[in-house]
């Protein structure tokens, strides 16, 4: 039988990256030290204690370890925990309209230490999952958000199981199995999103796909074109029932994770606002705005944008994270949006709140060719009380964006930052964040990933 499930299971048994190899593994090697990151600044957050407590009171067999926590737990626990606690802060990285890493990272770091796999391995089997992620969002032009689809949880947990079946080195039969049983796993709603249940999403997919694996090696079985069938996978997520389930798959001539890349967020918000707190900043630093005397702010967004930053007044830091209101407001309070704005505390403050009702939000439909999730460009225009008007012009890329990359200082300086903000323990002493980072950057040449923690 042939069609896309076989196609997808044959690439990833037996995978090709040609001379791409090496440029798409440091792509890969961003996602783990991102990903690692917001895992340690979002280690402390409710939602993580919720899991820990949920999840942690399983400690056998001691497979994968959650390191902010001390805790060894079952691959799937310990992957499911490390997933929520890294999309928690929603200040994970981005591509293909989701939070590819914050997926795929947990799943690999889990399962590849229960396997001791090579650190080498470990980013391959980031790409496979990648690529396979990537076929399957490509196939679709309409955008999944705007039907309630978020594509994290949905995507993520095939993605997953692509990559540790990889580590597995599974038969191309067996891993067919996992990745259907993986596709009938995939779960996950916007109307969650400004709640914990968010970073759940991504949690949950990273232990499907282990879960799926496990399944599969005991026999279960599933559908031999899940993928492809009237009523699988890719049909059922369709937004307008327009997806193409027939084109053979492009997989291992130009990989996609050097065409789509990673977006490393500068702030811990959905990813929708951040072209708009870019341009809020810029215009208010460069004009020295006095915030109170702001008549109105117009922002141009993207229809699925506005469908995510939904919470118009909100009233606590994670509602915050969600509100094109509150992004504009604490750009030109603060003139930043970082962690620290992102507290109950600051979203109630009088002279945020009074901002919330000055902004104007404006659709366009032009779409983003990488994206379509996203406009082609956003918008600021900025009118003051005395008459005077700042316009940002057409905004392409966030800073941070794949297309506006960071460079090597400014991700080491945000991963340092995050195991601040995280306070772990075990590493706070002095250079145990460097030292982390130096082992993660330095991934592909380290024997085991055990060694990372």
């Amino acid at each position: 039988m042939t069609g896309l499930t076989q196609e997808l299971a044959a690439y990833v048994a037996q995978p090709e990256f040609g001379t791409q190899e090496q440029a798409s593994c440091d792509v890969a090697r961003t996602g783990f030290i991102d990903t690692i990151a917001t895992m340690m600044a979002g280690s402390s957050e409710p939602v993580v204690r919720i899991m820990l407590e949920h999840l942690g009171g399983v400690r056998t067999p001691a497979e994968a370890p959650v390191p902010f926590a001390g805790l060894m737990l079952p691959a799937a626990q310990a992957a499911c925990i490390n997933g929520v606690a890294a999309h928690a802060l929603d200040y994970d990285d981005v591509a293909l309209s989701a939070h590819t890493s914050t997926v795929l990272v947990p799943a690999i770091l889990a399962e590849g230490h229960r396997l001791d796999v090579s650190g080498a391995d470990a980013v391959r089997a980031y790409v496979v999952g990648y690529e396979v992620w990537a076929e399957l969002f490509s196939r679709e032009s309409d955008q999944y958000h705007l039907k309630g689809w978020h594509p994290t949880g949905v995507f993520g947990a095939v993605g997953a199981a692509a990559a540790v079946a990889y580590l597995n080195k599974l038969s191309q039969e067996q891993t067919r199995q996992t990745l259907a049983i993986a596709a009938s796993m995939a779960s996950g709603l916007v109307a969650n999103f400004g709640t914990m249940t968010k970073p759940l999403h991504a949690g949950r997919a990273a232990a499907c796909a282990i879960e799926a694996i496990r399944l599969s090696q005991l026999g279960l079985t599933s559908a031999p074109d899940v993928f492809e069938h009237p009523a699988g996978y890719l049909n059922a997520l369709s937004p307008a029932g327009s997806v193409d389930r027939e084109r053979p798959a492009q997989l291992g001539h130009t990989l996609r994770l050097l065409d789509s890349g990673l977006s490393v967020k500068g702030y811990p918000v959905c990813y929708s606002g951040h072209r708009v707190i870019d341009g809020v900043v810029d215009i208010a630093e460069r004009e020295d705005i006095d915030p109170s005397q702001v008549r109105c702010v117009r922002v141009t967004i993207g229809r699925a944008q506005a469908s995510m930053l939904r919470n118009h007044r909100p009233q606590t830091g994670l509602e915050a994270k969600f509100s094109a209101e509150f992004a504009v407001a604490a750009a030109l309070v603060t003139r930043r949006v970082s962690l620290a704005e992102l507290t109950d505390d600051f979203v109630a403050r009088d002279d945020v709140r009074a901002l919330f009702d000055k902004v104007v939000i404006d659709i366009t439909d032009k779409p983003c060719l990488i994206d379509p999730a996203f406009s082609f460009a956003d918008r600021v225009v900025i009118e003051m009380e005395d008459g005077r008007s700042f316009d940002s012009g057409a905004i392409r890329f966030a800073r941070g964006n794949a297309k506006l990359p960071l460079d090597a200082a400014g991700l080491r300086r945000k991963f340092l930052d995050c195991m601040e903000a995280g306070a772990v323990p075990a590493y706070c002493r002095a250079g145990a964040g460097a030292a982390l980072y130096e082992r993660i950057a330095g991934l592909q040449s380290l024997p085991s990933v055990r060694q990372l923690f």
